[in-house]
């Protein structure tokens, strides 16, 4: 008889764990390289590993706006630069929201791994950088109208060739950043995690052979496609609606912007409608389709059970309507720097509507924004310029049967508070007050996480 050749089960399991510890070693390796304080100690990066066709085949334990981003990007990129035309030593970047990136401060890099002479796979990092330009240190204006007002806009393009940087294209990039020798830093610690992930996957495939490792890969992906479709198929057929709203959009001040969501569950199949929602609105927090897929791939993964391997047949089994501008899914050039709120509350958008289906599974709805502020100027003794970022998060939701937990990140982000020691030493930024900000959990059986009271000192 013909057909494919038995996969040994132990060795299915240890490929998948070495694949999910390489992602996790390039992760670190960004971290522990970075020259930023938002990456090396708010931690606000990612790492992900990747087939030819830009699918996730493993990612670290790192933020979910970044790693559902991810597999766009990396579509994006090998519809760019097809992987028979990429060579040993390649690198690409791109940034552009509306040609496979989220926000532009959000840059991803992506290095091709060569095994026998051809592509088999990506090392992938996303960034948050410090700094790419734009009309406000920090590159995050909260009035921006327009997506030129937000910084350096990066289209898919190569960075190294065969190994060789693109000296022009790198001048370009540190002439139109606050903070040249940060960004410099920062890139170059994403090259570094690229090249570290590349040269673990060349272990593996040595080890194994590359047809073998590939083949393994395969499994794992239609394994965690067939898991996920249980999954699915265990919550009760239905539509299932709920809506919410942003505050407003840090332009018209006085409107609330509606992210409504219809989740439609038929067998093994879960489809994430938003029609109802909003038109696009004329501030920053619009959200990309990357950025919008994101959340859904995070509430997928988070009713689903967690043995079932991280990668991206999880979301096969999913799809999603996006309203051609709407705020899920604005036209150019919409601004879109501070989408994280956005995505944030479609999260909790999602898991209201899945309260309906699960009862007694989903927490309450959290915080619902992670506090992104940045703030720039010259530092009054060297008169050098500075960018000082902070990452705040406010409290969890109470769970069903305990309290939520006080100042963390929750759903969709997965930073960390930055230190005071850390702000005070690296930026002419004093913080003389932080604490938790006492019985703003509210009431109940179970409360909510507290929130956060923090106060900066700024040089005038």
């Amino acid at each position: 008889m013909s057909g494919k050749p038995a996969l040994d089960p132990v060795l299915l399991e240890v490929l998948r764990n070495r694949l999910e510890a390489i992602a996790d070693e390039m992760e670190l390796t960004l971290l522990k390289s970075a020259a930023s304080p938002i990456v090396k100690e708010g931690l606000d990066a990612s790492a992900a590993l990747f087939n030819v066709q830009g699918e996730t085949i493993a990612q670290a334990a790192a933020i979910p706006i970044h790693l559902g981003a991810l597999q766009c990007a990396a579509q994006r990129i090998v519809r760019a630069f097809p992987p028979e035309g990429m060579r040993d030593g390649d690198a690409f970047l791109l940034n552009d929201p509306y040609d496979g990136g989220t926000h532009l401060p959000d840059i991803t890099l992506a290095l091709p791994v060569f095994s026998e002479g051809r592509a088999v796979a990506l090392a992938c990092t996303m960034c948050h950088h410090q700094d790419v330009g734009g009309r406000t240190p920090g590159s995050v204006p909260t009035d921006a109208t327009e997506l030129y007002q937000e910084g350096l806009i990066i289209p898919p393009i190569r960075l190294f060739r065969a190994g060789e940087l693109d000296e022009n294209l790198f001048a370009l990039l540190r002439r139109n950043v606050r903070l040249p020798e940060i960004f410099t830093g920062d890139l170059m610690a994403q090259v570094a995690a690229g090249k570290l992930g590349g040269t673990r996957l060349r272990e593996l495939f040595s080890a194994h052979g590359t047809d073998s490792v590939l083949a393994y890969i395969d499994e794992l992906l239609n394994r965690a496609e067939t898991l996920t479709r249980r999954q699915v198929e265990s919550t009760p057929d239905g539509e299932y609606r709920f809506e919410d709203y942003l505050d407003n959009d840090g332009v018209d001040l006085d409107r609330r912007v509606k992210i409504a969501v219809t989740v439609r569950v038929h067998g093994s199949s879960m489809t994430f409608d938003f029609t109802g929602t909003d038109g696009q609105v004329r501030g920053p927090f619009n959200s990309v389709p990357a950025s919008t897929l994101s959340a859904i791939y995070y509430a997928i993964r988070a009713i689903s059970d967690p043995a079932i391997p991280n990668n991206g047949g999880c979301f096969r089994a999913v799809d999603a309507v996006l309203p051609e501008g709407s705020v899920v899914n604005p036209r150019p050039p919409a601004p879109v720097s501070c989408r994280t709120a956005t995505i944030k509350r479609i999260a909790d958008t999602i898991l209201g509507a899945l309260v309906r289906a699960l009862p007694h599974r989903m927490p309450a709805a959290s915080s619902g924004t992670l506090l992104v502020m940045a703030l720039g100027g010259r530092d009054p003794e060297t008169g050098r310029p500075f960018v000082a970022s902070e990452l705040a998060a406010g409290g969890m939701g109470a769970r069903p049967d305990k309290d939520g937990i006080d100042v963390i990140e929750t759903d969709v982000t997965n930073c960390m508070n930055i230190p005071v020691e850390s702000v005070e030493m690296s930026f002419p930024v004093r913080v003389p007050q932080a604490r938790l900000w006492m019985d703003s959990g509210g009431a109940g059986q179970f409360r909510g996480g507290l929130g956060l009271i923090k106060v900066f000192e700024a040089p005038t």
